[in-house]
């Protein structure tokens, strides 16, 4: 007796041990799995974040700048030496989609590298004309703008020659200008007729360059000028920005769920303690109706049945003469209780 009940304590305790330990590493598995489960939530709401600004700034930003080289054609004079036409060019932007973004303001240079020569110093000022249009030829916009070469004293041309010369020897620098002409300052694109093409003409026969180049700058206003200047701290206030609402609805939908399923078990308890409410009723109404057939089977029911029978075939009487239906009640219910003594 002694041996078995040691051994009963000791597999009862072993059970004991055994479970708590199954227990707590139940328990360390489901935290290590919750966490796991917040650390990948956190890194995927993380990147959700990141490249929801990102795909927003590459959708919302246009290209700050196109640059599109201007190849002037002329007409040559037969008997004389120059030009006989005005320097003109047809600059194709793009052939098929569209190039500027649509409510986007922009600014169209044209950039001339002219040489210091006699020539162009004595041209003085002339007139750029500029025309866009879109595929079908349709007009968009016009412009013309008139420039020059920067002027520059004897003396300042003297000290800049001999301060220079030694990198002029070279090859180095050149005794040119970059005149830089602004043709249009806030053109904005149709969207009925988008610009694929612009002819520019150069209304003077005595110009001399080097080349001609046309610039086309986004002039951001707004959002798009934060965004593009100070990047660091409009991607820091962006990526917060939708880390802070896409948590807050992960932490709403996570909510909701919790409160349907509390609502569902406490629907579930509700529902089995009607159950149990319901055979207890059936369990009492089938006590009630077995006391009830016993009572049937005794004596004293049956006599009472049969007075009960005997008073209901009795006919009506008139209430002067005879005794009431009340005192036959009575009467009937004396009985049944001296019967039971």
């Amino acid at each position: 007796m002694l041996i078995s009940r040691l051994i009963r304590e000791v597999n009862k305790k072993w059970f004991v041990v055994r479970k708590r330990t199954t227990q707590n590493v139940q328990s360390a598995r489901d935290a290590v799995v919750r966490g796991a489960i917040i650390v990948v939530c956190a890194i995927f709401v993380i990147w959700l974040s990141v490249f929801l600004y990102t795909a927003f700034y590459y959708t919302y930003m246009p290209s700050m700048s196109y640059v599109r080289p201007v190849h002037l054609q002329f007409k040559s004079c037969d008997e004389e030496k120059g030009i006989c036409s005005f320097p003109s060019a047809h600059v194709q932007l793009t052939n098929k989609q569209q190039l500027l973004m649509i409510g986007q303001a922009y600014k169209v240079n044209l950039h001339l590298e002219m040489p210091e020569s006699p020539a162009n110093r004595e041209l003085g000022m002339f007139m750029v004309c500029a025309q866009l249009r879109s595929r079908d030829g349709f007009l968009v916009d016009h412009s013309c703008r008139s420039t020059m070469l920067h002027y520059r004293s004897t003396l300042l041309h003297a000290l800049t020659t001999l301060t220079f010369s030694p990198m002029m020897i070279f090859g180095n620098v050149e005794e040119k200008q970059d005149v830089v002409l602004e043709l249009f300052g806030n053109f904005e694109e149709d969207q009925s007729h988008p610009v694929t093409i612009i002819y520019i003409q150069i209304q003077s026969r005595h110009i001399e360059f080097y080349s001609a180049s046309l610039m086309i700058n986004a002039h951001l206003t707004g959002l798009r000028y934060l965004m593009f200047h100070w990047p660091t701290l409009s991607a820091i206030v962006g990526i917060g920005t939708n880390l802070f609402f896409i948590a807050l609805v992960c932490t709403l939908s996570y909510l909701h769920i919790v409160v349907d399923e509390e609502n569902t078990d406490e629907n579930f308890s509700y529902e089995k303690g009607e159950d149990e409410d319901e055979k207890d009723n059936k369990t009492v109404s089938e006590l009630s109706s077995s006391e009830t057939s016993s009572l049937q089977e005794s004596p004293i029911s049956e006599d009472i049945k049969s007075k009960k029978k005997s008073f209901l075939s009795r006919t009506p009487e008139t209430i002067g003469g005879e005794p009431s239906y009340i005192q036959e009640i009575s009467t009937l219910l004396a009985e049944a209780s001296s019967s039971d003594k």
